[in-house]
């Protein structure tokens, strides 16, 4: 085995969620191709005393049910794997990749209808354990991303393996400047949005809850919410591409939504339920290691140089209220053009923070 998967094993049971003994942990295992570091993850939480439980869950899986399923079975709510998140005090997700277009013969309704069903096991995990997620590189991720499997394992160690304390130090501070402002504006390609942030925290992703990590975020006031917002990246969720979207507000009320590719999937998912349509979050991506877009949002969410917006569910630490059974990030590039104010004042252009 690479030694960097025992590296990484021991930063997910030591570090993320610190796993303690007598605890129960679930590890779920997404692909066949997650073994390595499954079975390190696994010893690592056996060592530590942990009492560990293994599910297998896999997007060739799901497509069986997406094509077959009945309405009714397709919008289930797992129940054994819903139950795992109230059993559970820590949970591992550890997943690997699928073919983008594997999904891509199931009607729009029917995939926004399971991934509705799925955000209700992802509402119970985040409310009732410690979770650290990990997307395990393959040849899939690696055909996705551009690159051959070799480059991309050595950007995604080099990205988990930081020096977590140290970097959770320097974000902290940022997050504090940013604690300090009342509105936050962000300029860029076909965008100018604004919103209030005043009386919100900011969070620092810092390796405790995603691997790799690297993002400072926070809650927008959903009231507050002007302007529009068009993405470079394509949107990915639920295994589909929805390119060029482009999205506008008026006083946290979404009036326009548009895409170049898949806009049925996009209108269906923001009629999943009211808090769809609204900015559950904003965040700025700071891991200087992620140096190119993967179309998996565990990793380009903490892109250096980009922001992103999550439509839907926000984060109850952040402050945040909007409540959703989605939580869709989207990604947007300002390396190049475009730059965020904080009360009028520039904090990040050229994809650097300057406060």
């Amino acid at each position: 085995m690479d030694e960097r998967w025992r590296q990484l094993a021991d930063v997910l049971v030591h570090y993320s969620t610190e796993v303690r003994s007598g605890q129960r942990v679930m590890i779920a295992m997404g692909e066949t191709e997650t073994e390595p570091l499954v079975r390190a993850v696994y010893e690592a939480a056996v060592r530590a005393g942990a009492h560990v439980q293994v599910q297998f869950l896999s997007e060739a899986l799901r497509h069986s049910l997406l094509h077959f399923g009945t309405p009714a079975q397709i919008g289930w709510v797992p129940e054994i794997e819903a139950h795992g998140m109230t059993w559970a005090d820590v949970y591992l997700g550890l997943r690997g990749a699928a073919p983008l277009d594997q999904h891509a013969d199931i009607p729009a309704d029917r995939l926004a209808l399971n991934q509705q069903s799925q955000g209700k096991v992802s509402a119970l995990r985040w409310e009732q354990t410690r979770w650290c997620l990990t997307r395990v590189p393959n040849e899939h991720l690696a055909c996705e991303a551009e690159t051959d499997l070799p480059t991309l394992l050595d950007m995604y160690f080099a990205a988990c393996l930081l020096d977590w304390p140290s970097v959770a130090q320097d974000w902290q501070s940022l997050a504090r400047r940013l604690e300090a402002g009342s509105e936050l504006r962000v300029v860029g390609r076909g965008t100018d949005l604004r919103f209030r942030v005043a009386g919100r925290k900011w969070c620092v992703g810092d390796g405790r809850i995603n691997m790799p990590d690297g993002e400072i975020f926070t809650a927008p006031v959903t009231a507050t919410v002007n302007g529009e917002m068009a993405f470079e990246f394509p949107g990915v969720l639920g295994g589909r591409l929805v390119h060029d979207i482009r999205l506008a507000w008026e006083d946290g009320q979404l009036t326009a939504a548009d895409s170049r590719t898949n806009q049925d999937y996009l209108r269906a998912i923001l009629a999943v339920d009211p808090g769809a349509q609204r900015i559950g979050e904003f965040g700025f991506g700071v891991n200087p290691q992620i140096d190119r877009f993967c179309r998996d949002i565990l990793l380009d969410e903490k892109f250096g140089g980009t922001v992103h917006i999550a439509l839907g569910r926000a984060y109850a630490e952040c402050g945040g209220d909007n409540a959703s059974a989605i939580h869709w990030d989207l990604v947007k590039d300002l390396r190049h053009e475009g730059c965020v104010y904080l009360d009028g004042r520039e904090v990040f252009t050229g994809g650097r923070f300057v406060c």
